[in-house]
């Protein structure tokens, strides 16, 4: 009877967060453990092996790599510098110094009710991941060490000021900005900079009459799958506790993602006589990326619509990017997640409002007041992400192209950035 009754008292207290010292909860630390590992894995392998898979046999190794070096440089960069920028107190544009190197960071220390180490971690997988879908926009040709470098400087002057704008009580927050998860951080801010190292590089030889389809889209169609997956931690844990909140974000997730591969394919059904594999887990990121800034903020049935736009408007904006524009973002990121950004930015500014039936979500930021002062503001947001992300972005390629050699050479291009990187193949046959 004793052990029953201590066991069943020790659950009572895991249950109602109390099994915790000076103000920790436990369910919600649990839950942003578990959401942390998951959004490293969207990058590792994840992303690593959705992008791996798009490129061509010659460049698989190249972007393999570039994901995990990327991984390595922004979690040490984000641990000297980047997280003290992006979430101390500073002004309204970027943070202060005062947690340089994590310093008075403990295992004690609290973020709200979970370990301060814990928040900075989760917030450190999204400030490794951005970089990461970056590298869509000049997969095969930028070489090596321009990627690390260009990577490392835009993490400081575009990723870090834009997170203090909108999540560090910049003024972007102030004016009442509605981003849960990184509509405006990760998607705008990854799309707009992936554009517009497309456009300064210029496309890969041969683009756009040569054919150059996939390697492996079963390697694609495994990473597709695994960031669905982790896009629950991705959303969900954007709201840094085990609650309605974060189940919602869950739920809303799926539904925009599911809606997103069904519309794309069922467009390219109609268009092309068949759906494609590439389509459907295309058509899941858009869904997946378009709901991201709104996850937190809209219902359901809000979540569907998101998804069915998400399909419909990103599949028409790639074929506009790629065939009309004649632009080599070669593995779809800004039109993917750029104007999925965009796009879910933008709407959550309507499917927020507690008014429209089924359709309603949660309310509009105290800020903004009303669904008119919502649009207006999240407008604000997307303009402004865009204008700084693209001009900052050109600059830093500007930058890094004085500093060293942008583009591998003719040679090495046609030969493929494995051997001329790093002088392996992907493939020993």
């Amino acid at each position: 009877m004793v052990k029953k009754s201590l066991f069943g008292i020790i659950l009572a207290l895991f249950a109602t967060g109390v099994w915790a010292d000076d103000g920790l909860n436990g369910a919600n630390t649990a839950w942003i453990l578990t959401s942390t590992a998951l959004v490293l894995f969207m990058t590792l392998p994840g992303l690593a092996l959705f992008y791996g898979g798009l490129v061509r046999t010659k460049n698989v190794l190249s972007v393999l790599v570039q994901c995990f070096a990327i991984a390595g440089v922004m979690s040490l960069l984000w641990f000297i510098a980047g997280y003290s920028l992006a979430f101390t107190e500073g002004n309204a544009f970027i943070g202060d110094f005062s947690k340089v190197m994590f310093a008075g960071i403990g295992k004690d220390t609290l973020a709200g009710d979970i370990p301060e180490s814990l928040f900075a971690m989760f917030q450190m997988t999204f400030a490794v991941i951005t970089p990461a879908l970056i590298v869509g926009g000049f997969a095969e040709r930028m070489r090596f060490s321009a990627v690390l470098l260009f990577s490392a400087i835009w993490l400081f002057v575009v990723y870090v000021p834009i997170t203090h704008w909108v999540w560090g009580g910049g003024w972007l927050a102030e004016l009442g900005v509605y981003d849960f998860a990184g509509g405006i951080v990760v998607h705008i801010t990854a799309g707009v900079a992936a554009l517009v190292a497309a456009l300064v590089l210029g496309p890969r030889k041969g683009f756009p009459t040569t054919p150059m389809p996939p390697h492996n889209l079963t390697m694609t169609v495994t990473g597709a799958g695994m960031l669905w997956v982790g896009w629950f931690g991705f959303n969900g844990g954007s709201a840094l506790g085990a609650n309605g909140d974060a189940a919602m974000a869950i739920l809303v997730t799926h539904i925009s993602a599911a809606a997103g591969v069904l519309v794309w394919s069922g467009i390219e059904w109609v268009k092309f006589g068949k759906p494609s594999a590439l389509g459907a887990a295309t058509g899941m990121v858009a869904g997946l990326g378009t709901i991201t800034p709104a996850s937190g903020f809209v219902g359901p049935a809000g979540a569907l619509v998101i998804g069915i736009c998400a399909g419909a408007v990103c599949f028409f904006a790639t074929q506009f990017i790629k065939r009309t524009l004649k632009i080599d973002d070669s593995l779809d990121v800004f039109p993917v997640h750029g104007v999925g950004g965009i796009l879910g930015t933008f709407m959550v500014g309507i499917f927020a409002s507690t008014e429209l039936g089924i359709f309603s979500g949660y309310g509009f930021s105290e800020a903004a007041g009303s669904m008119g002062g919502q649009i207006k503001v999240q407008l604000i947001g997307i303009v402004a992400a865009i204008v700084y992300t693209a001009v900052a972005s050109w600059l830093i390629l500007k930058l890094v192209g004085f500093l060293v050699s942008l583009r591998v050479s003719a040679e090495g291009e046609v030969g493929g950035l494995d051997i001329h990187d790093h002088e392996e193949t992907g493939y020993n046959l």
